[in-house]
């Protein structure tokens, strides 16, 4: 609130004249009309009328001092009831006494007893006094009532620089900057000089903005007023200036400073580190306290913050010795600022160190600690820190749910998270738009992405980040046409970021939307995005699971070249089984002086396997910590399993899983059991399948490994007990899904789908090929040849909806046009045939990912050699790398 000279800073005075004095003087008096009716009293004395207070009870020589004294001691509901005593009798009201029961009405923020006390006036007179009209600007400026408030500016006969700074400093504080800096103008107009209390509300409006040529404006105000001189005003100018971004103009006016106090140091400081200039503004800290100013909290916080943007640990341990030395470590906003520096440079423990020594602990203290641990991927530390929480009686924030759920999103938590969620309702904070996005995430993560999707409709005012948290969950939860979907809804209003079309991408990725994404790489040049974050490896990821190498590598060619970038285009070597241009890639990688991370390693040896280059496979595993320093872990050790089982070193690679240094988890077993279908050995499949079961029973593509065993050895028994388990245990395949893209547009066939509006033409076109392959002596999709086993494998596991795909690629381009399908399982040795043969007869490149690999088909032949079909790497479906 601001005041002017004329006008005393307390709310109510204390050396008011007693009552004996105020007879001395003239009175103003404000009159009530009688509207009010009488109180009627019990039925025992029906005609008698009733009042608070009766004629006898009130100050017979001055009630007005007596209502003063009871606003002097607080005591406003009394002073009420006496003023409404005072209306029956028709007592008036003088003006020295209306002001105290406002300034009191403000003092104990009671907004209805205000308005009631200034109905009481309104309804006396149309217009106010100076006096009386700026203590009732000040009482609703206080409530944020800047109607109420411009209302009786309006009614006041005369205005002092005390009402303008008021209403002035009443619209800054709520956000209508605009307004704020127009009312100071007019005031200018009417011709009224501004004191030093207007000068800082008006340059923290131009700093809120930021408006610097206002700023600029006011500063010539300031000269021209003769206030250049005084310290306050100059503090609120070096803080306009460095809001506004132009810190050569803050430092100069500090420099001219003669006389400084801490704010003119705390606005300087805080000022480079808010505009980036975090060692300028430790330097000036280091100034300060040459100087011999003593830093206070604000200094100290900021100063923190700024050691936690440096990253620079040294120096923030140094600052901390500074706090624990000048007793400041006691205060709690100086230990939640050393609690969130010491997890930003990942020194977790010293922070829980400073969490357990604080004497008192606020919600962001809490907060910090979870926050902290969310953030470092520590977020079972985070759930119990959360607990803890709740047990000491501290309510979270929105900041607080927001943090917790992205700890639940990461473990999975989906008990806890409804729980937070029906909390969120209960308390309000679910209109936080920080919690809705959050629980889209956590619902997305947690594969209920029903329960996203109306999170997400609930939204009121959608933000980017809502819309990425959709897109990003479908495409979690493969619905990517959805996100497609989503994606053109949201350009309609919002323009989307580089993380948001890295998520689109990712989903025109799974589903072989290629002119989709070239779409999103042109928007993403136009908008100026395509060099930002991640973006240019999602374009480079999107081109490679597409397909197409050559778009890949003018990508790769044209964007920053880091280890991320060659491990993408080593994976689209690995996924084509090419382990000899792996290897040869890998190799140039090294000589670029790109130094490889853990997970170059997994395509480096899934293709290897596909290649059967076990002894190259093994010695790049052995010189990884060797000569390039990483670590292996279980997902690498899973890779050495499949390559010497897919091998046929079924021995060698049980006693591998043996003389592992850690303990095999369901992925790595899961390889051995793959081995042994490719190989027939039943008996050692069911031991690995006992021990992943025993750790993971819920992914289903463990027990399509072992079906697959079964069936391959012909065990039918053990084929219908398997799937009895998948029964019981609630699991089910995914039906088999194609996509093909087809003049821009894709276009998805489910396995047995009879509602395409082209169906007809595609069963047309399919026996006709069907009977050509029995003319050629190759039988149909399901001949005589073709023995039980195979059959019942490709009903089960395959669903055939890549020849639906491929059929309405045929139909709807022009003949030689190559055709790309993607399909969500794995393709049976039916399907593989019928497309090879195709390829032949109408001479077309066809191109068909599925989850394990390409297969190209041109002229008849595949470019996976024809090599065993149907999951040679489910070890991999619970991961999916597609």
């Amino acid at each position: 609130m601001a005041f002017s000279a004329k006008t005393p800073r307390s709310l109510i005075k204390s050396d008011l004249p007693s009552p004996i004095h105020r007879k001395l003087r003239k009175h103003k008096f404000l009159y009530f009309s009688n509207r009010r009716k009488t109180h009627q009293i019990s039925s025992t004395q029906p005609q008698q009328q009733l009042s608070f207070l009766n004629a006898n009870s009130l100050n017979s020589s001055d009630p007005n001092s007596h209502l003063h004294l009871l606003c002097i001691n607080g005591k406003l509901q009394e002073a009420l009831n006496y003023l409404d005593s005072m209306q029956e009798l028709q007592i008036p009201l003088d003006e020295d006494t209306a002001i105290g029961m406002v300034r009191l009405c403000e003092w104990k923020r009671a907004f209805e007893e205000g308005s009631k006390v200034y109905c009481y006036v309104s309804n006396s007179s149309n217009s106010l006094s100076l006096r009386l009209g700026n203590a009732f600007l000040s009482m609703f400026v206080r409530f944020g009532k800047l109607g109420d408030a411009w209302y009786v500016f309006g009614k006041m006969l005369e205005r002092d620089v005390f009402s303008w700074n008021v209403l002035i400093s009443g619209y800054a504080k709520k956000g209508f900057f605009d307004e704020a800096l127009c009312l100071y103008h007019r005031m200018l107009w009417v011709g009224f000089k501004p004191d030093v209390y207007t000068f800082p509300c008006v340059l923290r409006t131009c700093g809120a903005v930021p408006n610097l040529e206002r700023g600029k404006e006011v500063h010539v105000h300031v000269v021209r007023f003769g206030f250049e001189a005084d310290v306050d005003v100059i503090n609120a100018l070096i803080t306009m200036y460095v809001k506004c971004g132009d810190l050569p103009k803050a430092r100069l006016l500090f420099d001219k400073m003669a006389r400084r106090d801490r704010i003119s140091w705390n606005a300087i400081i805080s000022g480079y580190f808010e505009n980036g200039e975090y060692l300028e503004g430790i330097r000036l800290f280091f100034k300060m306290r040459e100087h011999w100013f003593d830093p206070d909290l604000m200094t100290m916080t900021s100063v923190i913050s700024a050691c936690e943007s440096l990253g620079n640990e040294r120096l923030g341990k140094e600052i901390h010795g500074y706090v624990i030395v000048t007793g400041m470590s006691a205060d709690v906003s100086v230990c939640n600022s050393l609690i969130q520096m010491y997890f930003s440079l990942g020194c977790w423990e010293t922070a829980e160190k400073v969490f357990d020594r604080m004497e008192w602990r606020d919600v962001v203290s809490w907060t910090a600690m979870i926050s902290g641990y969310e953030n470092s991927v520590l977020p079972d530390k985070a759930l119990d820190t959360y607990r803890m929480m709740e047990l000491h009686g501290f309510v979270p924030d929105e900041i607080t749910l927001a943090s917790v759920l992205s700890a639940c999103a990461y473990l999975g938590k989906l008990d806890m998270g409804i729980k937070l969620h029906e909390l969120a309702k209960r308390t309000g904070f679910i209109s936080y738009i920080i919690v809705a996005n959050t629980l889209v995430d956590m619902y997305s993560k947690c594969k209920c992405i029903d329960k996203a999707l109306e999170v997400f409709h609930s939204i009121p005012d959608k933000d980017v980040i809502s819309w990425t948290a959709i897109i990003l969950g479908l495409r979690l939860n493969n619905r990517c046409f959805e996100a497609l979907i989503f994606f053109r809804q949201m350009k309609v209003s919002l323009k989307p970021n580089s993380v948001t079309l890295v998520s689109v991408l990712s989903a025109c990725a799974r589903i072989g939307g290629l002119m989709c994404g070239k779409e999103i790489h042109a928007y993403a040049l136009r908008t100026g995005m395509a060099l930002d974050g991640f973006l240019p490896n999602a374009l480079l990821d999107m081109y490679v699971r597409c397909g197409r190498m050559g778009p890949a590598w003018n990508q790769f060619n044209s964007q920053k070249k880091d280890v991320s970038a060659w491990n993408i285009l080593l994976t689209g070597y690995a996924q084509r089984g090419q382990g000899k241009l792996a290897v040869e890639f890998f190799n140039r990688m090294i000589k670029s002086n790109v130094s490889p991370d853990e997970i170059t390693f997994i395509p480096l040896l899934c293709a290897c396997s596909k290649s059967e280059m076990v002894t190259e496979g093994l010695k790049y595993f052995n010189s990884m910590e060797l000569k390039y320093g990483v670590t292996p872990n279980l997902k690498h050790y899973a890779c050495v399993v499949d390559l010497l089982g897919c091998a046929g070193q079924l021995e060698e690679a049980y006693e591998f899983i043996q003389e592992m240094p850690i303990k095999a988890d369901a992925a790595i077993w899961g390889a051995l059991l793959n081995a042994c279908r490719i190989h027939r050995q039943v008996e050692l499949g069911e031991f690995a399948a006992q021990r992943i079961f025993e750790s993971d029973r819920r992914s289903v593509g463990y027990y399509v490994l072992l079906c697959n065993l079964y069936a391959n050895s012909g065990k039918w028994d053990g084929v219908a007990k398997v799937r009895k388990m998948m029964k019981d245990n609630g699991l089910v395949i995914d039906p088999g899904c194609s996509w093909v893209e087809v003049k821009g547009k894709i276009h998805a066939f489910l396995s047995g789908d009879d509602f395409h509006p082209q169906i007809n033409e595609i069963n047309a076109l399919l026996e006709g090929i069907y009977e050509k392959m029995r003319v050629a002596g190759l039988g149909g999709p399901k001949c005589d040849s073709m023995d039980g086993v195979e059959i019942s494998k490709a009903e089960i596991f395959c669903g055939h909806s890549e020849r639906l795909a491929v059929a309405f690629g045929l139909i709807n381009t022009v003949p030689g046009t190559p055709i790309w399908v993607t399909k969500n399982l794995y393709m049976c040795q039916s399907c593989h045939s019928t497309i090879k043969f195709i390829s032949k007869i109408v001479r077309r490149d066809i191109s068909v990912r599925d989850t394990e690999e390409f297969h190209h088909f041109k002229d008849g032949i595949c470019s996976c050699g024809d090599v065993e079909i149907l999951g040679k790497a489910l070890t991999n479906t619970t991961s999916e790398r597609n």
